[in-house]
This record gives structure tokens, sequence and C-alpha cells, in this order.
């Protein structure tokens, strides 16, 4: 089950119209009698490729590569999947593994499209991005040298829905170039929407093959790789840095020479150059093989044979590689049961979010003012896991960061993200959202990242007893922007939400009220004030906003730091209290607008105890509270996003802006929610009038 708990970020969606779609695009080119040529990805340069360098590199459609070019030959298996002259050995692994579940396999790889039936030069696949699937459409010119494919290549010289998978992954990612390195876990991800774990093999945890056998039994996706060579690896045919395929696992009892008998802990693992085998216990052709029957062998899929498949102890396996990624897949794309016959599939929460410098960036725990500002999210684990003797509860919480530029140095591929979880079921006092006290007085349950790798994901596996908690996603360091995908996979049901404020009105603090009150209160100043109004205004007795604009810059003379209202400012004003829509102030109307400002200027000032004439964006939202509203995490983001500056800060004339459009809204909303349901109706044409004249 899929608990889709929160919308997209803010971000705005690519128009239809600068979509590439398939279908249009094939059936422009059928009706013009042409092969397509995808103006997005035109013949990538691939001079930055060592291996490509001093090389007269032809793009060619397939069939002018061979007579006779096929989607597909006798359908797919990981054996199409060889690499050619780029460093991409993290993307093939994962790509083999692909090919071992049908129904991922034909998601990412669409079988409508080939050489013959509707060919146009064109092929689309299907990509998984932060939480959508998104469709990636290429045409078929591909690299060659000397007439022959120089990346990705099947076994099969005339297949190639291998070669042009590689090419749309590299369009997605910008360029071939980006997919020099990487981790499998990405390209897993990818293809299945699933959230990854990364597992130190140098610190391996005692139950790992169990969890690995656990996560087989989800049809999890698996890779491993090394990173740097032991003594004897190369000898023994391991290479490095490289990455794997993981294909199989199982383990069996067997006799020893002694009678006695001791499990056997197997994993099949696949080199994506087709070649190349490792040559130690239970290679191919050792001798660990011998005592075991045909039938058995055969059920294993033990084939001798250099086709860069082999079987290694998983002793071996924890020895001589160094990490281990799974993916373990989405709910809805699980199939099958479990060993006591009830289904395997997870339940899992998701929501999107984002950290904004100076409001929700407040990094981690070592920035003890700030880190109570990030965003905060409440999971609720009601009972234990089915079967679980110890009666607790399976968690896998996932932190992706978004929008991860490969072929380009863009600030969150170095961001550094983390979580951390807090109990919530032994504390007394329990504010929402948590705020510094809190996390002051009450030690963490788990905090997770990824201290050896900069990678897109970090995921932990938790047992944890049933109950409340909080998850606080994080940056390392305060004040880095970024947006997040974050996913709580359980084996129960797990209700995940936002821990936070609704956005609403509130007491306006005593305190802000009296010092309000007490600003200008001697009856000389308001006499003066009234005059100036009226001569103003003129025989009607009423002020535009450029007329309000003059009175307010007389009014501020007589404060500190000679404060100027800009024209925004003063229209905006005018319609915030304008109810019969003149587009003018009466007297009174400017009184009742007066006491509000003095209210936001008493806070703005309680905020900026140094008189630098700017807020932070981490104290926006208590200073709102301060003056009669709560909002939350996502509009707090908004606002800094429109109001702040590079730095975080918010200046005095758009904090007025800010608090002008807030009490704007929340007045129109409630104008049509007189019951307070939280449910207001407006048509298209009111919706326009009423925010365009706010």
């Amino acid at each position: 089950m899929s608990n889709i708990n929160e919308r997209g970020s803010s971000i705005r969606q690519r128009p239809a119209e600068y979509v590439q779609n398939f279908e249009v695009l094939q059936n422009k080119c059928i009706q013009k009698n042409i092969l397509f040529k995808d103006p997005e990805f035109d013949i990538p340069d691939l001079s930055s490729l060592t291996n490509c360098r001093n090389k007269r590199i032809e793009w060619r459609r397939p069939k002018e590569i061979v007579d006779d070019p096929q989607f597909f030959v006798d359908g797919a298996s990981r054996f199409d999947v060889k690499q050619g002259s780029i460093g991409d050995c993290w993307l093939l692994a994962a790509i083999a593994n692909l090919t071992l579940n049908k129904k991922l396999f034909n998601r990412v790889v669409p079988y409508d499209q080939g050489f013959y039936i509707k060919y146009a030069g064109i092929f689309h696949f299907r990509f998984w991005q932060y939480g959508r699937w998104v469709e990636v459409v290429v045409d078929d010119r591909l690299p060659t040298y000397e007439g022959k494919l120089i990346f990705l290549q099947s076994a099969k010289n005339n297949e190639f829905w291998s070669a042009l998978l590689e090419k749309a992954y590299a369009k997605l990612h910008g360029s071939y170039e980006a997919l020099h390195g990487g981790f499998s876990m990405t390209a897993m991800g990818d293809f299945t929407g699933g959230v990854s774990e990364i597992y130190d093999l140098n610190d391996a945890p005692s139950n790992l093959f169990t969890t690995m056998q656990n996560s087989i039994q989800r049809q999890a996706l698996m890779c491993c790789s090394i990173t740097k060579l032991k003594s004897d690896g190369s000898e023994k045919g391991l290479k490095a840095p490289h990455a794997y395929s993981i294909t199989k696992l199982t383990c069996f009892l067997m006799k020893n020479t002694n009678g006695n008998s001791s499990t056997i802990y197997l994993i099949r693992l696949r080199n994506p150059w087709g070649h190349t085998e490792w040559n130690g216990s239970w290679c191919d052709k050792s001798n660990e093989w011998l005592c075991m029957t045909q039938k058995i062998k055969q059920s294993l899929g033990l084939v001798i044979d250099d086709d860069g498949e082999f079987w290694m102890s998983f002793e071996d396996v924890v020895k001589y590689f160094s990490i281990l990624e799974i993916c373990n897949l989405a709910p809805d794309d699980v199939i099958g049961q479990n060993e006591t016959g009830s289904k395997t599939k997870w339940d899992l929460s998701l929501f999107e979010g984002e950290w904004v410098r100076g409001a929700t960036a407040g990094g981690c725990d070592v920035f003890q003012e700030s880190f109570s500002c990030n965003p905060q999210y409440y999971i609720t684990l009601n009972k234990p896991d089915d079967n679980d003797n110890e009666k607790m509860c399976t968690v896998i919480i996932s932190l992706m960061k978004k929008k991860m530029h490969r072929n380009r140095k863009k600030e969150s591929n170095s961001l550094l993200i983390r979580f951390f979880l807090f109990d919530l079921n032994k504390s007394k006092s329990v504010p929402k959202p948590l705020d510094m006290n809190f996390f002051n007085n009450n030690d963490v349950l788990y905090k997770f990242h990824s201290s050896m790798y900069n990678i897109r994901e970090v995921c932990k596996r938790l047992k944890v007893p049933p109950g409340k908690y909080c998850i606080v996603p994080c940056t390392s360091n305060q004040n880095e922007q970024g947006e997040f995908l974050l996913r709580v996979f359980s084996e129960i049901k797990n209700n995940l939400k936002e821990f936070d404020n609704e956005v609403g009105t509130c007491p306006i603090n005593d305190k802000i009220k009296e010092l309000a009150l007490n600003t200008n209160k001697s009856e000389e100043s308001n006499k003066k004030l009234k005059k100036y109004f009226l001569k103003v205004a003129g025989s009607d007795k009423e002020v535009d906003w450029m007329e309000l604009k003059d009175i307010l810059d007389f009014a501020m003379k007589q404060e500190p730091g000679n404060i100027r209202f800009s024209n925004d400012v003063c229209r905006c004003l005018i319609t915030m209290m304008d109810w019969d829509r003149s587009g003018k102030l009466g007297f009174k109307e400017f009184q009742r607008l007066w006491l509000y400002i003095r209210q936001w200027k008493v806070v703005f000032k309680v905020y900026d105890k140094k008189n630098k004439g700017y807020i932070k964006g981490y104290e926006l939202r208590p200073a709102l509270s301060s003056i009669g509203y709560h909002i939350k995490t996502r509009t707090l983001n908004t606002m800094c996003h429109r109001y702040a500056n590079r730095k975080g800060y918010i200046m005095f004339d758009d904090f007025i802006m800010c608090a002008i459009r807030l009490k704007t809204t929340i007045d129109i909303f409630k104008e049509r929610d007189p019951g307070n349901e939280n449910v207001a109706s407006f048509t298209l044409e009111e919706w326009v009038e009423k925010t365009f004249y706010s």
C-alpha cells in the first residue's frame, strides 16, 4: 500500500507543449517519411571521454550497423548487457538486474517499438525521478568506431534494446560523460522507484545474509562493488573499481569430510563486462561443485562458461567486496507470497519537502539554535510486525536529495544529507513542532548519514517498538538549500504526516499588544497625524495609495532608522483594508491600519535586536505567531522564497509585505468559510478578482 501524503514542493510541471511525446513524434516522422533526429540530444560530444579521444567516432543507426537489427532477440536477459568503453559498470549492473523482473523491465523498456512496424528512428523509455515516472525519447543514432558499438552492447550483435536504454539514461543525466562512475543504487532507484540501502562490507552486520534473503523474497534488486582490491583479489579474477550484479542467493546443508553438516551460503554475481570471472572457491570449475548432484547444479543455474557470471561464498563476498547495495521495491511492484502464504508487500508513505536558506535549512544537531527549524515528520506504528518474536516493527527510512545533476558541479551534488529519529513515547512534553528546548533535553534514538560516500539517498533499516516517533531530515551544515524526498517503508501500516502547525489565526501576544499601544500614544502626536491625514485627503476625506504613502512617511519621520514604505507596500495596505473596493481609505480605516503597522513594527524590533534593519528567516514563524498567525513549514518556505534575500534575511519592508499578504489571504478565505470548516468555494472569476486585488 502506498500513502502519498504530500504534493510536490510547489514546482510547476514542464508545459505539455515542451514535452516530447513519443507517439506524436513517431507519427509525424512516418507521415513525413523521415527518421527522427532528437534536437534535445543531438550527437553528443564524446571528446572528453578518455577512450574516445583520437578516434573517429561515427553515429550510426542500427540498420547502418547490421543487416537485420532487432530490438529484442529471444527476449531480454542479463546476458544482453556487455560494458563498452565507458566506466558505467554501476549502471550496467543495475540494468542486468532489471531483466530479472519482467514487470519492472516492461515498464522501463516498453515493448511497443522496434525496427520494422512503425519504425521512424525513435524509441522511448521510462525512468522514476523523485516520486514521478518520466518518459525519455531518443533517436537511434549510436556511437560507433570502425563499424562497431563503442558503449553498451548485447552479446548478440543485432540486438539493440540495451544500447538504446543506455543512451536514454545518458540523456536523462545530460551526457554520456555523466555516466562515468556512480552507485548502482542510483540506477536501481531510477528503474524501480524503490528505496535503496548501502552496507559497508568492512563493517557488515551479523545478520546481513538474512537481510539479503528477506530482501530477495520481496524481489529487491542487489549489486555489490569493489572500490579497492585486496592483495590477492586481482589474482582471483576480481576487478576494481568495479560493480557487479547479484543475480541469486542460496544456502544449503553440506556434509564435510568428518561427516558433520554445515550450512553453505552462496551468492551468484555477474560481471557487466560479460567475461572475466572469480576463480576462487565455488567458481565455475572449482572442486566444491564435485560433490553436488547434477540436479542441484541445474536448480542453481550453474553454467560452466566465461559469460561473466559466477558463484562465490558469502564469506568471500564480504572479504573481497567493499559495499553492498539493496534496492527495496515499492509496494505495488512486489508480486508473490512469503513462506507463510501472506503477501510480502511493504507499506509506503512519502513526503516531498525542501530546506530553504535562512528558514528551514537548520543544519544538523551541532547547530542548536536552528536545528528545530528543519522540517519534521510524525510517524505512528500501531502494532508490531506479524510473527516478530520481539514484538518490534521493521522500518526503512529513506531520505533522498532531489535534482542531483550528475553532469555538472551543482550545489545539490555536494549536499550531505542525514536524518534523525526521536522517540516521542517517553517524553512528558511534546510541542508541535518540536522546539529547541525539546532537542536540548531529549536524546536522539537514531541518526544516520553516509560519511564515506556522497550519495543521492541515505537509508536505514531499523527495528523499533510500536509507538510514536519524529523524523527530522536535515543537511550537515546550516543554510544549505535543497529539495528532498522522504519515504518510510514498514511491514505493517505506518501513518506519516507533517509534525507542524496548521495555517490559521491565534491570539496576538499580550506583550506585543501593550508595546504597540504605548507607541506614539500621546494625544498630541495622534492629533498631528489626524490633521495631516485630513489635509492630504482633501474634501472626500479618503486617501489612495499615493496619499497613504505621503501620510506614512510623515508618521514615520519621528521613528528611528528613517523607515520608508515602498509603493507596492502602500498599494497592498490599501487593498488589505479596502472592503468596498473603492481603492481608498477613510480615517477610521486608517486608524485600524495604523494599529496593525505599529504591532508589526514592534514585533520586527523585538527580533531585530541589533537594529540592523532585518530579521532572519528562522525568526519569521515566531514573529508572525506573535501578531496572531500560525504558519506551516511549507508556507514559511514559500514566504522566504518570495521575501528573503540570498542570505535568508528579511528586510523591514518585506516583513510588512509578508504580514499584509498573509492577513489578506486569510481574510479572503474566511469570508467564504463562515462555518470554520477549512473549506471555501470560489469561481475562477471570483478567485482572479480577489487574489489580483490583494
